[in-house]
């Protein structure tokens, strides 16, 4: 009964200790990854950092803060080798619950124009484009614009 269960996504909150997988997920997902320090000072600052995990391995995670009643969704990723199979979504549902949970009215995030998957999971999930900042992402040929989304909660 216990294997059954393991194979079910979990989340808990990420802690100090799983750094050296999350940057290693990190490093894996993306060309210009966050940094230890940026996943240190999140924690430190009391962000929401969440864990997703599957079959006994940490497979995603998920930074946002909650204030004021607005909700900011920093970063959420799904380790290269186990995307495709709807953890994306998964987490990215377990994130707006938290925020509605913490009586955010809307969520806001960044995504850059050539994340065509993450783009698709935000407009499956009902996200709306809402503005674009300019030159916002480091890229190999200097900067990429973001796509301002946000969720009315």
């Amino acid at each position: 009964m216990s294997a059954q269960l393991d194979t079910v996504p979990r989340c808990r909150r990420m802690t100090a200790s799983d750094l050296d997988t999350v940057m290693a997920i990190e490093r894996r997902v993306y060309p210009h990854p966050w940094t230890r320090g940026n996943f240190a000072d999140s924690l430190a600052a009391g962000y929401h950092c969440w864990i997703m995990e599957c079959q006994g391995r940490i497979v995603g995670y998920t930074v946002i803060t909650i204030a004021a009643g607005e909700a900011h969704l920093l970063n959420l990723s799904i380790d290269a080798a186990w995307q495709r199979r709807g953890l994306g979504a998964m987490l990215l549902r377990f994130v707006v619950k938290l925020a509605r949970d913490y009586a955010a009215a809307t969520i806001f995030l960044e995504v850059r124009p050539s994340n065509a998957a993450g783009r698709a999971l935000y407009a499956r999930e009902g996200f709306e484009d809402i503005g674009l900042r300019r030159g916002y992402y480091p890229a190999i040929d200097g900067r990429e614009d973001a796509i301002v989304l946000e969720l009315a909660l």
